[in-house]
């Protein structure tokens, strides 16, 4: 297994996605989405009223996960760095394919595209305590627990950062 790329998700390909028209949305992203995407219809809604407000933070959210010519999953940002530099990471790998790496992959990917920017200085990510891959996902990176947080549609969640001077040993 190599490394995935992330393919940018436009407003339109998520549109389309929202109204479940799979064949449009590929076309438009040049990759073979799957029907994985279709179902996060109510997180497309969140990104598409996000995109509408505002527009620069395309370049943060909804990129495909592609290994080979394999879409493997989904991963984004929740919107660009906040005032202190924070951005919030959110992944999801396609049910058949979990178990692989592919996490792993595709949070890699997100540090490389957030630390890319200077004014990254932290990456945040949220889990269910009950999620034992995300929790080794974010392990295997070093992230560090600062807190938790109740989510009124999710729960507890953990609250994780990776502040710009951790990676690679500081």
């Amino acid at each position: 297994m190599g490394a995935v790329r992330l393919v940018r998700l436009s407003l339109e390909v998520l549109q389309a996605l929202r109204h479940g028209d799979l064949d449009a949305a590929s076309r438009m992203a040049g990759v073979r989405l799957t029907s994985y995407f279709v179902e996060h219809d109510w997180l497309w809604d969140i990104r598409i009223a996000q995109l509408q407000r505002d527009p620069t933070a395309q370049e943060w959210i909804a990129r495909a996960a592609v290994e080979h010519d394999t879409v493997v999953g989904h991963v984004g940002f929740h919107g660009p760095p906040d005032e202190l530099g924070m951005v919030e990471v959110a992944y999801s790998v396609e049910p058949g394919l979990r178990r692989r790496g592919y996490a792993t992959k595709m949070l890699d990917a997100a540090l490389t595209w957030a630390y890319a920017d200077p004014e990254v200085a932290v990456v945040r990510a949220t889990v269910s305590p009950d999620n034992l891959a995300s929790l080794a996902t974010l392990a295997a990176f070093r992230f560090e627990l600062v807190g938790d947080q109740w989510d009124e549609e999710d729960g507890l969640e953990l609250v994780y950062e990776l502040p710009r001077v951790n990676l690679a040993g500081g």
